[in-house]
């Protein structure tokens, strides 16, 4: 047996083991409840016990795995502090690392896509990965030119293992229905699928980050690497240092937390508004915090156009995207503002046309609102501060079997055209939660989402 049947043999053997787990913590918990123990201590004991077995699986593994244990990762704000606390650190590395493969199969790869030569285009190369994803890894090197790059090589059969491990866990995705309150895990994996084509599409990633590199390029607060080099498997981009976001997260001071936020909020609104396009990854993994340019006197500075001290936002990993070429629709500006300004018949008109309320259903308008407002709260106040505690609370009220925001929430729907820019949004909200950041939301709503900006006449 060669060495890749064995390891998706392996693999397969892992995620086929989750639900078995699943299964046997179930029915320990229901030996918990006839010995008298009540039912939220069971669930909380439940919930531990999924995540443990849950992200030591994922963290072993690289393909569909880890992509799915990176998206889930953003999610971590909603879990209670005592599941939460212990797995913070194996979410981080999620997102941050996994094995590296072989340096002879990094070297097969180089030289069927670069050719035989393919060290005679740099001046240095480390065999060591720098980092690596849940396609491929990335290696520091030197361009022939002089320019630090990072090398990205897939990994061989990677869409292969995408996809089969998707399917493994699509399969049972109801089960991990309690690890995140709320959150249905069966779209997620199925809109992950989806998009595993366009992944594994080194050409499509170029292009998306060209755009970005070129309309970021004297950007003073966001920062996007050139593309140097594309072939098959294989993309050459400029080297980017910085702090990575999962360290602000974890060491970060207040003044770079803040900072974090703020920048991550205004490349999420400002991207689609400049490019057309949606950068659709934001875990922390894809985002540094760089010092700002140094200024004519000589000091760093890049805070709202170069004051002393400020830092700017770097962005990697242009993989996944959503294409919006008018921006994102005028429509979700619109009936954020119309529910800032408590309009319910005119947000519940809008979501109707939308497809949010299907033709089949009819709900109070003025329910709509009560359930809408608590979650746009951050687009409501001057400035707001993102923590896991408001997460949570959210995350609870949308969950709670016996709340009416719960009984609202199962009767809407979710078109297919908002389903990547619901993830990324919420998933961005996720990390600013991580970060324990103060933002000013509304300013950045204000200047790039389009149908919003009314709301500050």
């Amino acid at each position: 047996m060669s060495d890749l049947p064995r390891k998706a043999v392996t693999r397969t053997a892992k995620l086929a083991a989750l639900p078995l787990g699943f299964a046997g913590r179930a029915t320990w918990g229901l030996g918990k409840r006839i010995g008298g123990k009540s039912a939220e201590i069971v669930a909380r004991e439940l919930q531990q016990r999924t995540a443990e077995q849950l992200f030591k699986v994922l963290g072993e593994l690289k393909g569909g795995a880890m992509k799915f244990g990176q998206a889930l990762s953003v999610f971590e704000s909603a879990l209670p502090e005592e599941v939460a606390g212990p797995y913070r650190a194996a979410l981080t590395k999620l997102q941050e690392a996994a094995p590296p493969m072989p340096t002879r199969t990094v070297h097969a790869v180089l030289a069927e896509r670069l050719g035989e030569e393919w060290r005679e285009l740099f001046l240095e190369f480390e065999e060591k990965p720098a980092a690596a994803a849940s396609i491929g890894q990335v290696h520091r090197a030197v361009w022939h030119d002089g320019r630090e790059v990072a090398v990205k090589v897939q990994y061989p059969g990677a869409g292969d293992a995408l996809l089969s491990d998707l399917t493994q866990l699509s399969r049972f995705a109801r089960l991990l229905g309690p690890l995140i309150p709320g959150m249905d895990v069966k779209p997620l994996i199925t809109e992950l699928r989806d998009r595993v084509a366009e992944e594994l599409d080194y050409a499509l990633e170029a292009e998306a980050q060209r755009e970005h590199a070129a309309e970021f390029a004297d950007d003073p607060d966001v920062v996007v690497p050139a593309v140097v080099h594309q072939s098959e498997q294989v993309l050459v981009t400029e080297w980017m240092d910085g702090v990575p976001l999962s360290e602000v997260i974890a060491d970060g001071t207040p003044e770079q937390r803040d900072r974090a936020g703020q920048l991550l909020a205004r490349f999420l609104f400002s991207g689609p508004a400049r490019t057309g396009l949606l950068h659709a990854d934001p875990h922390p993994g894809n985002f540094r915090l760089l010092p700002g340019p140094v200024t004519a006197d000589g000091a760093d500075g890049a805070d709202g156009g170069g004051e002393p001290g400020g830092w700017r936002l770097g962005v990697l990993d242009f993989g996944t995207v959503d294409r919006l070429p008018g921006g994102l629709p005028e429509t979700i500006g619109t009936c954020l503002r119309m529910t800032l300004a408590g309009d319910a018949e005119t947000v519940y008109e809008l979501l109707c046309a939308e497809g949010f309320v299907k033709e089949s259903i009819a709900l109070d308008p003025d329910a709509v609102l009560e359930y809408l407002l608590p979650i746009i709260e951050p687009a409501e106040a001057e400035s707001f501060v993102f923590t896991r505690g408001w997460m949570r609370t959210q995350a609870a009220r949308i969950a709670d079997p016996r709340s009416p925001a719960h009984q609202l929430g199962k009767q809407l729907n979710l078109p297919p055209a908002y389903l990547l820019i619901h993830r990324v949004t919420l998933s961005t909200i996720g990390v600013l939660c991580q970060l324990n950041a103060t933002v000013r939301l509304r300013d950045e709503l204000a200047e790039w989402l389009p149908g919003f900006a009314a709301a500050e006449e």
